[in-house]
């Protein structure tokens, strides 16, 4: 919708000064600054002479464009004349004329918003300027607009002398103000030059405790990654030995034998949960843990707590129940971390709670958005002066039950970091005799990208993980539950979502990542997203990416005249998401399809485990003994890469951490191959995943296993997967279509 303010034609030179002096009144009462006017007027008086001398005569047209703030305060300066030859190259600045012909409409384009130019030789030249109105500026309505035009009818137009003297006091005040913030710049030289010296004194002691503490976070970080594995190996095979005693797979044990082998695997589990919960410590302090947000559901969560913890209730006194969350929406943020902290809330619960009631509740906060994990139980409760003290390290109260039942004083503390990582806090409620209730809140959306980046930090391409198989989209929405819809409608499509909340962000990512599309909003808090739409039409290194505006606000027209591209209202639905994406990028629909089948025979599968650790292969093998297969072993990664010249395995079963040729390297070798690539990877392994190497296993690998999860079930449920023919068929699938795209 557009309102119109006024026009006058252009037939004689004082109508340029005219439309000089109109341009300048109009964007006055329209609460435009000082300089704006001057601006928007400068724009105006360079287009009218070139009309005027160039055509002959022209017409300027004022308006108002939008029904929402801010509006657009529009200018159109049209002619009838021969147009104007080899405008593209004027507007790119390599033409030259003697008159000067091209400076104007380039200087006038850069005193606007946006500019639009269409001439033809035989309908002339016709220019759209848009000016974004100012933020404090009331809304134009019909009435206002009446009052507006009211008042430009009583001004009288100023002649010539009068418009030179008003250039003249606009030039002086510019060069004023230029003239402060010349003083103003040199000053602040002086200060800078008068610190200077101490801050390159600054500099060199910084240095210097910079790299000590590189030094020490080397060391640190190498005891990480060497400790972790040493640690966790040993009692890792103490466990599966362990299990295997007791599971009678070489025959009865006597009475004492059970629990002989009982004792060492209960020693093993607590040396175990010691060394995870140092190791985690040191990992949080070292700043090598990460956040690997996913968006899940809080009935999912409790549902998998409850399977995990029943084995713990060994006594009908003490009851577990997990209460219904009710409406509570999808989290984002990380399942694991926060499912450790209830873990650790509740097997506390359990461990001090003699008879009575623990409950597992979840509350929804809409105000701040956030979501309170609450743990409750009917114990003996702590003293107020000890309850700061229990999220110490190594901190263990005095009292009977404590000395009955032994901890390491780590698992709180560590769940008050990992709830920091989480932008969360921990809370406890306790009485003497009445029990505690141990919380931790957490916000309902983890921001992941804004987590460890500091204002203005431009955030590396690579940790966005672009898929260059499917079609990159920018998402700006601040609305996380909008964002998460966006997700689930382009999960399965040929689309991949970066998600951005604030400009900030969708700017930094347009520095590393060019998208086929952008889909906005235009309700943002806070921000002009207007604006933005109009600078990215206005920029050349984003002028051509088409933007699809997916808001509440009811102003197309506004939209399209800003450059989007497409406009639709919220909500919006999956199958039109997806058509104007495709419509936008031109990107096709088909997926290439195989036909392939592959014919699996009734022979016994072949086995090949690759592992350096003879306990670790010997374990497997036990594990292996019930399923009709044949199992080769192989003690490093190069034997291994020597017996799949020899034999083509159904599965292999591969360790990581091997000295000489790791299990990376072995599996990168094995999906390199055409001979291999198709033969199904379960990585076994003890050592500890960032969620960069977690996701570059999931990618390559079939099964992903952690050695303290070995059992003789989770080996029988892996084989009965990875041998069904419709999993093999479609890994072919997958193979063949993988094939097709990269030679395609």
């Amino acid at each position: 919708m557009s309102y119109s303010i006024t026009s006058l034609s252009i037939e004689y030179e004082h109508d340029v000064v005219l439309a000089r002096q109109r341009a300048r009144e109009i964007a006055a009462l329209l609460g435009f600054d000082n300089q704006d006017q001057t601006r928007v007027a400068t724009a105006v008086s360079e287009l009218a002479r070139n009309a005027f001398v160039y055509a002959g005569r022209g017409r300027v047209d004022f308006e108002i464009e939008g029904r929402t703030v801010p509006q657009l305060f529009v200018i159109r300066i049209g002619d009838n004349g021969p147009g104007i030859a080899n405008l593209q190259e004027i507007l790119e600045g390599g033409y030259v004329s003697r008159t000067g012909m091209g400076i104007g409409l380039i200087g006038a384009r850069r005193l606007v918003d946006q500019c639009e130019i269409h001439s033809d030789p035989k309908e002339g030249t016709k220019i759209a300027l848009r000016k974004i109105m100012p933020r404090h500026a009331p809304l134009v309505t019909t009435a206002s607009l009446h009052s507006l035009v009211d008042h430009l009818s009583q001004r009288r137009p100023q002649g010539p002398m009068e418009e030179v003297q008003q250039q003249n006091r606009e030039l002086v005040r510019a060069l004023a103000e230029l003239r402060e913030r010349q003083d103003e710049l040199a000053r602040i030289n002086r200060e800078l030059e008068d610190t200077n010296r101490g801050v390159v004194a600054l500099y060199a002691e910084l240095d210097e405790k910079a790299s000590h503490l590189r030094r020490a976070d080397e060391m640190k970080s190498r005891f990480l990654s060497n400790m972790s594995h040493e640690f966790r190996t040993p009692l890792n095979s103490i466990l599966a030995l362990s299990g295997l005693l007791l599971e009678r797979a070489d025959g009865e044990l006597t009475s004492e034998q059970d629990k002989q082998v009982c004792f060492i695997r209960k020693g093993a589990e607590t040396l175990l949960e010691l060394v995870n919960d140092l190791l985690d410590l040191a990992k949080i302090e070292a700043g090598k843990v990460e956040v690997q947000p996913v968006d899940f559901e809080v009935s999912n969560l409790f549902s998998a707590l409850r399977g995990m913890l029943r084995p713990l209730l060994v006594t009908q006194s003490v009851g577990l129940v997990f209460e219904d969350p009710g409406e509570i929406p999808c989290l984002y943020t990380d399942e694991g971390k926060l499912s450790q902290i209830l873990r650790n809330f509740i097997s506390n619960a359990l461990k001090f709670t003699e008879q009575g009631l623990i409950s597992v509740a979840a509350t929804f906060n809409k105000t701040d958005r956030t979501v309170t994990f609450a743990v409750s139980d009917t114990g003996m409760g702590i003293p107020t002066e000890d309850q700061s003290k229990i999220f110490e390290e190594f901190v263990q109260l005095e009292n009977p039950a404590q000395r009955k039942i032994k901890g390491t004083g780590l698992g709180l503390p560590l769940c008050r970091k990992l709830a920091t990582l989480l932008n969360g806090k921990i809370d406890l409620v306790s009485q003497i005799g009445i029990g505690s209730t141990f919380s931790v809140t957490i916000p309902l959306y983890h921001s992941h990208v804004l987590e460890s980046q500091t204002v203005g930090e431009a955030k590396p391409a690579a940790l966005w993980e672009i898929d260059e198989t499917r079609i990159p989209i920018l998402v700006l929405e601040d609305a996380p539950e909008t964002r998460l819809l966006y997700e689930k409608f382009l999960r399965q499509s040929a689309f991949q979502q970066i998600s951005a909340n604030n400009l900030g962000e969708a700017r930094r990512i347009l520095q590393q990542v060019r998208p086929r599309a952008i889909v906005m909003d235009i309700l943002l808090r806070g921000e002009d997203s207007w604006t933005w739409l109009a600078e990215l039409k206005a920029e050349s290194a984003t002028r051509d990416i088409p933007v699809l505006v997916i808001t509440s606000v009811d102003d197309e027209r506004k939209g399209l005249s800003l450059g989007a591209d497409a406009y639709c209202l919220k909500p919006i639905g999956r199958e039109t998401l997806i058509s104007h994406l495709y419509a936008l990028t031109a990107a096709s629909a088909e997926i290439p399809g195989a036909e392939q089948a592959l014919q699996h025979g009734n022979e016994q599968p072949c086995i090949l485990i690759i592992d350096d650790e003879p306990v670790d292969r010997y374990i497997l093998v036990r594990l292996l003994e019930q399923q009709p297969c044949i199992v080769e072993q192989a003690a490093s990664g190069l034997e291994g890469l020597k017996i799949l010249q020899e034999i083509k395995p159904d599965l292999i079963f591969l360790d990581l951490n091997m000295p000489g040729l790791s299990g990376y390297e072995v599996l990168n070798h094995i999906k390199a191959h055409p001979a291999t690539r198709n033969i199904p990877v379960a990585v076994v392994t003890s050592a500890e995943l960032d969620g960069h190497q977690r996701q570059e296993l999931k990618e390559k690998a079939y099964a992903l296993i952690n050695k303290v999860d070995l059992s003789a079930k989770a080996v029988d449920d892996l084989l009965a997967a990875a041998m069904a023919p419709a999993a093999l068929q479609a890994r072919l699938v997958e193979s063949h279509s993988s094939e097709v795209s990269g030679n395609g």
